[in-house]
C-alpha cells in the first residue's frame, strides 16, 4: 500500500507542477481517455481473465483511486514531452525510455507488500513489455484527434443558439 499511496502522490504532484504544454481542455480529455481506456481494458484482463489483479482478485476499493488518479497524470507527463515534430528515431527513443520507466515501475509494484500491489495471474512481464508501446502510441494517436479536432472550424455558440 505505501508504493500505490507513493505513487498517486507522486505522479499526480508531477503533472500538477511541470510546466504544460497541453491545453486545461486536452488535458482533461486525457485524463478520461485514460480512464475510459484502463477500465475496459481492465474489465477483460483483470475482472473476466484474471491476467492480473490490483490487490485482489475481482473489484477491489482500493483500486478505485488508481483507476482515476494514477494513470492518467501519467500519460500526460508522457504527451507533455512527447517530441512532435521530431524525426522518428527521436520518437522511438523517447517510447523506449518510457517503455523502460514503466517496466521499472511495473517491477516496483510487484514487490510483496506493503510496497507493491500489483499480481500476475497469467499476464507476464514479457506481455507488458509488447503491449505498453501500443498503449503509448494510442495515447498519441487520441491527442492528434483532440488536436485535430480543437482546429477543425466549428459553429461558435452563439451562433448554435441563434
Amino acid at each position: 500500500m505505501i508504493g500505490y499511496v507513493v505513487s498517486l502522490i507522486g505522479f499526480n504532484l508531477a503533472v500538477f507542477c511541470v510546466k504544460k504544454r497541453l491545453s486545461p481542455g486536452q488535458i482533461v480529455q486525457i485524463w478520461t481517455f485514460t480512464i475510459a481506456s484502463h477500465l475496459v481494458f481492465d474489465v477483460y484482463i483483470d475482472y473476466k481473465y484474471h491476467g492480473y489483479w490490483y490487490f485482489t482478485k475481482g473489484v477491489d476499493w482500493e483500486n478505485l483511486p488508481g483507476m482515476i488518479c494514477l494513470l492518467p497524470p501519467v500519460n500526460i507527463l508522457y504527451l507533455n514531452w512527447f517530441p512532435f515534430g521530431k524525426r522518428w528515431p527521436k520518437k522511438i527513443l523517447y517510447i523506449a525510455v518510457w517503455e523502460v520507466l514503466m517496466l521499472g515501475c511495473e517491477m516496483i509494484t510487484l514487490l510483496p507488500a506493503p510496497w507493491g500491489y500489483f499480481h500476475y495471474g497469467w499476464w507476464n512481464f514479457t506481455i507488458s513489455a509488447l503491449v505498453n508501446p501500443f498503449l503509448l502510441l494510442s495515447v498519441v494517436g487520441f491527442y492528434k484527434w483532440i488536436v485535430w479536432l480543437e482546429n477543425k472550424k466549428t459553429v461558435t455558440a452563439e451562433q448554435q443558439l441563434q
